[in-house]
């Protein structure tokens, strides 16, 4: 096959970084070639290089064969190259269909022709299998429609080679298999995809070669059908890395947190979650499955404070929370890691620091009458970057500036690190996070449990679900149903709730 893409000697550096240390390789037409290797290995920041975005110090790329320049996305485009963000680029207000188009609509004189936009938008949709309502608001869209608008959008300018930026990180099983249906057929029209993730066990599904960074360079590159997850994972950290099922069920005390009987609305005003009821024990990791969009998100929303419920109550220790603050809430002992963490984990603009003392800066130790206690700040903050290894320049930089993934660790490390909690909600922990950021992360949740804490597990990788929890629930249409403790029939039946289906623990969860 032809060379659809390729880069040599390719260098790039940051005020104190070295992203990129002499890249090379190529990949041909048709191949879905992954990119796999922890948070800071360089895979986003030279994905960033051939999609125009930062300009490499030295080094050149080729596209079918001819060295080019990039300086802008336009260009990239303009070459047949398209990116799909970790992080969506979406107009909120927008509806799927204008957001599609944006910047290449259809126009009828002057104007823009909406019945030919939502025809072609359909059209493409059908072609590559990618459903999406064209009418629906990007705000108003489930995280799974809007990954698929987010692909369509580059499908829609053309594009021969496509860079997703771990497209499944927001997807469950099921969706990853459509998906993986659709690039199939996409490279078997010839077109080229480079797949970054850190699921290996979909690296080694979808791909037909791996390519695997670590700090800046390039580890090697193996033919995905000769090699396995263990190989992989040693390449990129350089050790041997748990996997599969690490918990051992455990003997569960006292329920720490009950829900009765309650039911909530979406933004819509629609209802989102149903009469659900749901006791979580001491020492218990509960898992929670289901599509995204079924009422999990405002399930969690509602148990923090930031969703009123319709009826019903919700108890920690019993103790009703349900009317109370957040701030109270946090106080009454649940700690929270969210699943947008740019929208609800942190304050963008916020100094690191400011972020890691968050929810405990107006009280001691952290502050004393009207004046913050800046030693106590400091080092419980050098603390939790040490241990949740957050890779930052300081303390005193404006948190936006730092990668997702380190991001993550940094509510991780707030949320987790002073082990007062009796609740821990943690709603998709691990989202674009390495393999040591997930293993550290996955951890902590097993300490907390072992503690004596009660943990809610939210996660579309339902590996994830399945390694950590004792038991597992799955949303479905805003009610709550029952898959069981763990045991080897689990995945079955896990998968026949998220769908809908007839399985054997299909009955609506009654305490």
């Amino acid at each position: 096959m032809a060379e659809a893409i390729a880069v040599e000697n390719i260098v790039k550096t940051f005020p104190g970084v070295l992203a990129n240390d002499k890249i090379s390789f190529s990949v041909e037409q048709g191949e879905i070639r992954a990119i796999v290797g922890e948070n800071g290995a360089g895979k986003t920041t030279l994905m960033k290089i051939l999609y125009g975005l930062h300009k490499p110090d030295s080094g050149t790329v080729r596209v079918k064969g001819k060295e080019v320049k990039l300086s802008n996305a336009r260009d990239a485009i303009a070459l047949g190259i398209g990116m799909v963000h970790q992080h969506f680029m979406l107009v909120p207000s927008f509806t799927l269909a204008q957001n599609i188009v944006l910047g290449v609509e259809p126009k009828k004189s002057l104007l823009v022709d909406e019945e030919a936009l939502e025809e072609s938008v359909q059209e493409i949709s059908e072609k590559y299998g990618l459903a999406v309502n064209v009418n629906k608001l990007a705000m108003d869209a489930s995280v799974g429609e809007q990954q698929r608008a987010e692909i369509l959008k580059a499908l829609y300018r053309g594009a021969d080679i496509l860079i997703l930026d771990e497209p499944t990180a927001v997807l469950t099983d099921m969706e990853t298999e459509d998906l993986f249906v659709m690039l199939r057929r996409l490279a078997e029209a010839g077109k080229t995809i480079l797949f970054i993730s850190h699921k290996l066990r979909e690296v080694l599904a979808i791909s037909d070669n791996t390519t695997v960074m670590r700090s800046g360079k390039v580890v090697g590159t193996v033919k995905t059908s000769e090699t396995d997850d263990c190989e992989l994972a040693e390449m990129m950290v350089g050790r041997e890395t748990i996997g599969g099922r690490i918990r051992q069920i455990a003997e569960c005390g006292q329920p720490v947190l009950q829900v009765e009987n309650i039911s909530v609305l979406d933004s819509r005003d629609l209802m989102a979650v149903r009469n659900v009821n749901l006791e979580l024990h001491c020492g218990e990791i509960l898992g929670v499955g289901g599509v995204d969009g079924n009422g999990q998100e405002e399930f969690v929303e509602a148990i923090m404070g930031l969703r009123p419920i319709l009826n019903g109550r919700i108890l920690v220790e019993g103790n009703e929370i349900q009317n109370q603050s957040t701030r109270e809430i946090r106080e009454a002992g649940v700690a929270y890691i969210p699943s947008d963490r740019y929208r609800s984990g942190i304050a963008m603009e916020a100094l690191v620091w400011e972020n890691l003392v968050a929810g405990e800066y107006y009280r001691p130790p952290y502050s004393k009458g009207f004046s913050f206690v800046w030693k106590e700040i400091n080092e419980a903050a050098d603390s939790l970057v040490e241990k949740f290894q957050v890779s930052t320049p300081g303390l005193n930089v404006q948190t936006g500036n730092l990668s997702g993934g380190n991001i993550q660790r940094l509510i991780a490390g707030r949320e987790l690190g002073s082990n007062k909690a009796r609740v821990v909600i943690a709603s998709q922990p691990t989202r674009g996070i390495d393999i040591a950021g997930t293993e550290a992360i996955r951890q902590m949740l097993l300490e907390y449990a072992e503690r004596g804490a009660g943990v809610i597990l939210l996660s579309a990788d339902l590996d994830e679900v399945l390694a950590l929890s004792d038991r597992v629930v799955v949303f479905y249409a805003g009610r709550l149903y029952d898959a069981g403790y763990w045991d080897d029939d689990i995945r079955r039946r896990v998968g026949q709730l998220m769908t809908g289906g007839e399985g054997g623990c299909n009955d609506e969860i009654i305490p």
